[in-house]
């Protein structure tokens, strides 16, 4: 590692469905309860819960004796101070390396997945028992890694949203989203449920689903390509609005100039984490581009 630190291993998880259930209803009978009622089986969520709990305990035996060691809850992300020489292991589904890329910087992550065959492995695609090896091998900078482009909502106030797999500009509600739309040198105001720019790792979500949809002739990029597309979902004609600009290619240099005319309700927010979200009120100005950081994804020991 650089300059010679000491590692910390810094574990991510979430809370299960399982201890969601206890955390709800105090005791097993009565989630048990819970679910029967309603056509499930208790027996499902134990099992997944169970196969976290050993993911985890394997990991943490992985790390080496004589390195530091961290544990942090997806919900406690943001209050979380991550160390240059932090090596970041998430354990849990692909969604949870996302949540995590945007409060990083240069540090490696590993995603373990607990239950591969329900998971599919598109960012968390290592097993448990390859946790030693692979710490070892971040912690050497000799592995493959996998630099991800991920995509920035900067807004003229300063705040800004950052995320892996796309950004999300419109109303928080089932309301129209209104808005000044720029973009290689064109100009229109727009009503519509809201823009959804997505990466080449997000090309495989919300925005393939959205380009499937409506057959888009625009190409997804790669989630290593400095590029982006961007989707303006259900635009309104009206005499007002124009619906000329519902997609496009966002290149390295490019940046997409929202301006909201929205009263109330305007939000931008990144990775389906509508909580983290920013106001996006009248007149605010959001720049939305591809962002400088990348998630560094370690793939294996060369």
């Amino acid at each position: 590692m650089a300059g010679g630190s000491v590692p910390r291993v810094v574990i991510v998880s979430r809370l299960t469905e399982y201890a969601g259930l206890l955390a709800r209803h105090a005791t097993r009978e009565q989630a048990k309860f819970f679910l029967e009622t309603r056509g499930r089986s208790i027996d499902e969520v134990e099992r997944r819960d169970h196969a976290q709990q050993a993911a985890l305990t394997t990991v943490s035996a992985a790390i080496p004796a004589e390195w530091r060691r961290a544990r942090v809850e997806r919900g406690d992300l943001d209050r979380f101070l991550f160390e240059p020489v932090d090596i970041v292991v998430t354990v849990g589904q692909s969604g949870l390396v996302a949540n995590v890329a945007k409060y990083l910087d240069e540090q490696p992550v590993i995603g373990i997945d607990p239950e591969p065959s329900r998971d599919g492995g598109v960012l968390a695609r290592h097993l448990p028992k390859q946790a030693a090896l692979l710490i070892r091998t971040a912690a050497s900078e000799h592995g493959a890694i996998e630099e991800r482009t991920m995509v920035e909502a900067v807004l003229d106030d300063g705040q800004r949203v950052v995320a892996l797999n796309e950004i999300f500009v419109g109303h928080r509600s089932h309301q129209s989203a209104r808005y000044a739309l720029a973009w290689h040198g064109e100009h229109e105001r727009q009503s519509s449920s809201g823009i959804v720019v997505t990466t080449g790792t997000g090309a495989t979500g919300w925005g393939r689903s959205i380009g499937m949809e409506r057959h888009t002739t625009v190409e997804m990029p790669k989630p290593d390509d400095a590029s982006l597309v961007f989707f303006v979902r259900e635009a309104w004609p009206s005499p007002t609005f124009g619906v000329s600009m519902t997609e496009g290619l966002l290149g390295p240099n490019d940046e997409l100039v929202i301006v909201s005319e929205m009263d109330d309700g305007g939000v931008v927010f990144g990775d389906g984490i509508e909580p983290d979200r920013v106001e996006f009120g009248w007149g605010v100005q959001a720049l939305v581009r591809v962002a400088q950081r990348r998630l560094r994804l370690v793939g294996g020991a060369s």
